[in-house]
């Protein structure tokens, strides 16, 4: 049994972040309630203790300044209710995402209009602190409506916990620094990037369980690109780019949103336009084959999420109010769709293994 957050746009609505009860045996979701008075709770991340949750408040204004804000909350243990802490200045605007460390210390954000990122320390009660450390990325790329300066669009850490790989739509790279895990500090890493090809716009990035392949997924020309990774140096290596979308589509589509399974042989990418889950096989030297799309049965599937099982697949629909339940083939890779959850504008799903 888990508990499943829901992260969402408010737009003026009291309601925030929506809580299931999720039970993977029978593919079943029960929910449980809402937060209410927050702005924009759009993406989430769980505690390594499971008793917290961080959420980003996209906005971009936070106590008179021009920056958005990280909120804290105490996940009740027998409920899954959610108990606020506090909020926290991301340093920068429009924060997208973030993430928590292994060792549980600190809050890695992304701030997508400020085009920075920033670390900040945890306390001891859940609650956070200021923030410890921040970087403003700078440059453009080729794309003069989407990329006319930095986006930071997402940060996440290694399994070792030793290098923060940030996916910068704005720039075309995936920018790469050294973690001090003991004091939240960044460090520009040798090599400081990545490079993705120009105007492709790298939005989400995602380790395979075995730690030595990486992957991002490209949200202006609906691609991923899966790299060999040196966890030594932090070094990412491009193995091969590959189209999202069935061949021929030519239609507005953008790329939202990228996992692995838990079992490692399948990759999974959302298209926002198309409207489908693009389904990938890993092969064992990291790269890809397309398996096809599966459509969401909604509009707009900005993020989703496999639970920690690998059965079950939930797709945020974020225009049209509906998160759609997949079921997971584990032997083919294939979804079949379930159930769907109304959800007002629904964007990010977490999972929490609930107390036995």
């Amino acid at each position: 049994m888990f508990y499943a957050f829901v992260g969402t746009y408010t737009n003026g609505r009291r309601e925030g972040i929506f809580a299931f009860r999720f039970d993977a045996e029978r593919g079943t979701a029960q929910p449980l309630g809402t937060t209410e008075s927050l702005s924009n709770p759009s993406f989430l991340a769980i505690h390594p203790s499971r008793r917290f949750l961080y959420a980003v408040n996209e906005i971009g204004d936070f106590g008179g300044k021009p920056t958005g804000a990280v909120s804290a909350f105490a996940i009740k243990a027998q409920t899954g209710k959610l108990h606020p802490l506090n909020r926290q200045s991301s340093i920068g605007s429009g924060p997208c995402h973030l993430s928590v460390d292994a060792t549980g210390r600190f809050v890695l954000v992304a701030n997508y209009a400020g085009g920075s990122v920033a670390v900040l320390p945890i306390n001891a009660d859940g609650s956070l602190a200021e923030a410890s450390d921040f970087a403003q990325h700078h440059g453009s790329s080729v794309n003069p409506q989407r990329q006319e300066g930095p986006h930071a669009h997402s940060i996440i850490l290694d399994p070792a916990n030793r290098f923060a790989f940030v996916a910068d739509l704005g720039l075309d790279k995936v920018m790469i620094y050294r973690f001090d895990a003991e004091r939240g500090k960044l460090a520009p890493n040798d090599p400081p990037f990545a490079p993705v090809k120009p105007g492709a716009g790298p939005r989400h990035f995602a380790f395979h369980p075995n730690g030595r392949f990486a992957y991002v997924i490209n949200e202006l020309d609906n691609t991923v690109t899966a790299f060999a990774y040196d966890a030594e140096r932090g070094a990412l290596r491009e193995l091969q780019t590959i189209s999202t979308l069935p061949e021929g589509y030519a239609q507005t589509s953008y790329c939202a949103d990228v996992h692995v399974a838990p079992s490692g042989r399948f990759l999974y990418g959302s298209n926002r336009g198309h409207d489908s889950i693009a389904i990938f096989a890993v092969g064992d030297d990291g790269r890809l084959s397309s398996l096809g799309q599966e459509p969401t049965r909604g509009h707009w599937p900005r993020n989703f999420a496999l639970d920690p099982t690998g059965r079950f697949l939930w797709a945020a629909n974020q225009e049209s109010d509906a998160i759609t339940l997949f079921a997971v083939d584990e032997a083919t890779g294939r979804l079949s769709a379930r159930d769907q959850l109304r959800v007002p504008r629904p964007v990010c799903v977490k999972f929490v293994a609930m107390e036995e």
